[in-house]
């Protein structure tokens, strides 16, 4: 039976009631009270209202982490609308896709944020293919508003000047579509993950429980972009459990650590690349006594720094599919395994089960094989994909990670590596294939593969690029490096690029496949002859 505790916009409603002026976020010296961020909410759901949004539509938003960002998102979903959450680092090409793919009727932006210009990406494309699309909103718009971006009319939205419009009436419901994200694609591009507001109201509560938000003094840094359900749960986490929100518009260890100490912080998670660049600052700089958890994706020598510095750590485990901080290794493990990706669902109804690659056969605790999990909060498909998600939900309602693992005997799991080509770049799952597509585009090149490498002590991607016969002005890595940067995320831009005659392949009846594995060999030793 529907429940009014499956609706988004219930995980802020009992500290409305119990504690409107409690902090729900502080936004650099501003306070934003429980009740405020409401009214926020509330006058952005009148505004898309006005704007023509209604129940089903699809709004793509491209903000860095701000108070606006989740005030579209809890406003969206009073009008049982979805977000199409674009990365910040999205280039032409990524964003081009999300928007054809998505059909979201309205793009809201915001002009510039430090090196990433908006405006001039915008300009690069051709809005002809987004159909759906009916306008653009800019935030931070300033006097001079383009009268359209991408061939739409625009519209300027300033959250504090709003007017006091009351909401229709709510449309939320736990099975109304609440928000898209990208994962790991093709050569068409990433693929759309959706979820209901069902499956966000119910992980938040769980995660809150099982993670310490609801603890007396909590308070969260939100360091990882909103865009993705990492840094999107740490937020909603914290406000379903009445801890305010720090957001960092873009992450900076030193800031980092200061706000910590500033606000008395209590938790911050992220990914390893960001621990790592709080471990170089010194010891004061990187100070952070209030901190109670720093769950990070991170190696046992880090780990050994980290909790030297009294900064407790732990493994996690989670998707696009199955959300960020779907469990955690438990504290009483020994270290090398607490270490491990995996852990304890946060969810008690969550289920996790093993099974032969080969064989298909459910295997007991203890053996390794593809790891298949069941959820109330998993995604409930890819958009307009029924391939793709018939492919990755058995009849049951398991979900196929595509990881192989083993459960342990209490119910607790261990993540041990991909069974894809994927990599984790930049702290986002990349398919290989979407940036191979890129590079195919640009003249003179024949072939390319992607693998990842680490280069001071940052993965990486690196590319092997064959180049055509006969081509009159064959590229260069400078020109390869450029042509990506055009293109895409910084993130997926290759580090290093090493032009080849051939790829190692292995032969076979059903043809030649390439082997990544001989060419991260390859990456490697190539690296290491150059240090």
């Amino acid at each position: 039976m529907p429940s009014a505790l499956e609706e988004l916009p219930s995980l802020i409603e009992p500290h409305l009631a119990a504690r409107p002026e409690a902090t729900a976020l502080i936004d650099g010296e501003r306070r934003v009270s429980f009740a405020e961020f409401d009214r926020l909410c509330t006058r952005t759901a009148a505004w898309l209202h006005a704007q023509g949004v209604r129940r089903g539509d699809r709004v793509a938003v491209w903000l860095v982490n701000r108070v606006e960002w989740l005030a579209f998102l809890f406003a969206l979903a009073r009008l049982g609308a979805a977000m199409m959450s674009v990365n910040t680092r999205f280039r032409a090409a990524e964003l081009a896709h999300v928007l054809e793919r998505s059909g979201a009727r309205l793009l809201v932006i915001q002009r510039r944020f430090r090196r990433i210009d908006f405006d001039a990406i915008l300009d690069t494309m051709d809005g002809a293919p987004f159909t759906a699309l009916e306008r653009v909103a800019v935030l931070d718009a300033g006097p001079a508003l383009p009268a359209r971006v991408l061939g739409k009319p625009t519209v300027a939205f300033d959250a504090g000047a709003l007017p006091d419009t009351p909401a229709p009436p709510s449309a939320a419901s736990g099975d109304a579509l609440a928000i898209f994200f990208t994962t790991s694609g093709t050569t068409q591009g990433p693929k759309l993950v959706v979820h209901v507001q069902r499956n966000l109201a119910l992980h938040a509560r769980d995660v809150a429980r099982a993670l310490g938000f609801e603890a007396p003094g909590s308070a969260t840094l939100g360091a990882v972009p909103f865009c993705g359900t990492f840094g999107l749960f740490a937020a909603l986490a914290s406000l379903a459990a009445g801890a305010p929100v720090v957001p960092m518009q873009a992450f900076d260890a030193a800031e980092a650590a200061a706000l910590v100490r500033r606000h008395g912080l209590t938790h911050l998670l992220g990914t390893d690349d960001m621990l790592r660049r709080l471990l170089d600052l010194d010891e004061t700089a990187a100070a952070m006594p209030s901190l109670r958890l720093a769950g990070l994706v991170l190696n046992e020598e880090m780990a050994q720094r980290a909790l030297a510095r009294g900064w407790p750590v732990a493994g996690l485990y989670g998707s696009s599919e199955v959300h960020a901080l779907f469990s955690l290794q438990p504290a009483h493990l020994p270290l090398a395994e607490r270490l491990l990706g995996g852990g304890m669902p946060v969810s008690p109804q969550a289920e996790v089960r093993v099974r032969d690659v080969e064989s298909g056969e459910l295997l007991p605790p203890g053996q390794s094989g593809e790891l298949e999990i069941r959820s109330a909060t998993r995604f409930v498909g890819y958009l307009d994909n029924p391939e793709a998600t018939a492919k990755a939900l058995r009849d049951d309602g398991f979900f196929r990670t595509g990881d192989i693992g083993r459960v342990r005997e209490d119910g607790s799991f261990v993540f041990e590596t991909r069974t894809g080509d994927a990599i984790r770049l930049g702290g986002f799952l990349v398919s290989p294939a979407e940036i191979e597509a890129v590079i195919r585009q640009l003249p003179g090149v024949a072939d390319v593969q992607i693998v990842a490498v680490e280069i001071e002590r940052t993965r990486r991607a690196a590319a092997f690029v064959i180049r055509s016969a006969n081509h009159q002005a064959p590229p260069g890595e400078a020109a390869v490096v450029a042509w990506v940067r055009e293109r895409m995320a910084a993130f997926k831009v290759p580090a290093r690029v090493w032009f080849v005659d051939a790829f190692p392949v292995t032969h076979s009846a059903n043809g030649d496949k390439v082997q990544r594995a001989k060419l991260r060999e390859m990456a490697a030793a190539r690296l290491a002859g150059a240090a």
